[in-house]
């Protein structure tokens, strides 16, 4: 989980930098889709959810520099990193599935 990496990062210039940037890009995902829930439109639903997608691309290159900087135990890593690109995976499907009803 995102919250164990962010905590658990090193008190350094760049742990910091990397723990700030991806509590709020790992969070955000959840957080916006509740919103998308309750869009007013498919191009609302649509826009939301492509604001969840950057916002796990964001987490993925973060979690990224974590791997390569060698920042935190790999091992608890690639589970994370694995359930991004997942994630990442089902939203573009999503999106494109939402923009081809949009005529219906």
């Amino acid at each position: 989980m995102v919250a164990d990496i962010v905590e658990r990062l090193p008190a350094t210039r760049l742990g910091n930098y990397i723990a700030g940037q991806l509590v709020r890009s790992g969070c955000s995902p959840a957080l916006n889709y509740g919103e998308a829930q309750s869009a007013e439109s498919r191009n609302d639903f649509i826009h939301k959810m492509k604001i969840i997608l950057k916002e796990l691309r964001e987490s993925l290159i973060s979690i990224k520099i974590i791997e390569r900087k060698g920042l935190y135990d790999l091992n608890k890593v690639m589970p994370v990193k694995d359930e991004c690109n997942q994630l990442v995976a089902i939203f573009v499907r999503s999106i494109d599935t939402a923009k081809k009803n949009i005529g219906k």
